[in-house]
């Protein structure tokens, strides 16, 4: 279930509008310079698949920002009416979270027409195409959208995986909620789980997950058991 390095489907640039209008007043269908927008009038993507964002990689980013400032503009669309700020960010949250470490009030940021049904395919995108997302962060992100009407089909192709990896990936759903959090901290490997999911007996599964925990037990060992 290896995420081939260089296969992003149509990749974001076809995701995102190809003319970015910035706050400036630019027109849409022209393309314009980012501008500096406050910190604190962008709230985070809330279809953001990634959960885990290490304090370690944070803080190393956050210290090249204070050095050399933010290199690359995030991506925010206009919040929905009634939201508590008037952006909301599109892509670029390793980005905006390492600002605000490095205590920066402004961050550049370019404004696109991005709609709500594209905010988590964008982000995925993103994530997929940095190699940012634990396995068990694209399943839950796949899933998504699933619900939203994609076929596996479908979302392989905008990826650029697979259907059977985006099953395989869906399948680690079907693991107990204790080991779905093994394989999302690292101490289970993809392999372990599928050796995992192929055990019906929840406590047989509970057993074995035990015994690759307090033995480090290789994928083979686990699939021989």
């Amino acid at each position: 279930m290896a995420i081939r390095k260089g296969v992003l489907g149509r990749g974001l640039d076809a995701l995102l509008p190809s003319a970015p209008h910035a706050v400036l007043g630019t027109q849409p269908g022209t393309h314009a310079a980012a501008t500096e927008l406050p910190i604190d009038a962008i709230s985070p993507n809330p279809q953001q698949p990634r959960r885990v964002f290490a304090d370690a990689d944070l803080d190393s980013l956050a210290d090249s920002i204070r050095r050399h400032g933010v290199l690359q503009p995030v991506v925010v669309r206009e919040a929905p009416a009634g939201a508590a700020r008037p952006y909301e960010l599109v892509v670029g949250e390793r980005r905006w979270r390492a600002s605000q470490r490095a205590g920066r009030s402004t961050i550049p940021a370019t404004i696109q027409n991005i709609t709500p049904q594209a905010l988590l395919e964008v982000a995925l995108v993103e994530n997929v195409q940095r190699r940012d997302l634990n396995p068990i962060e694209l399943a839950l992100a796949f899933r998504a959208l699933a619900d939203a009407g994609r076929t596996q089909e479908e979302i392989g192709q905008q990826v650029g995986l697979e259907r059977p990896t985006i099953a395989n990936h869906l399948r680690l759903l079907d693991l107990p909620k204790e080991a779905q959090e093994d394989v999302e901290c690292g101490r289970l490997g993809i392999g372990h789980a599928k050796a995992l999911l192929q055990i019906a007996n929840p406590e047989r599964r509970r057993w074995l997950r035990d015994r690759i925990l307090a033995e480090q037990l290789s994928v083979r060992a686990a699939e021989d058991l």
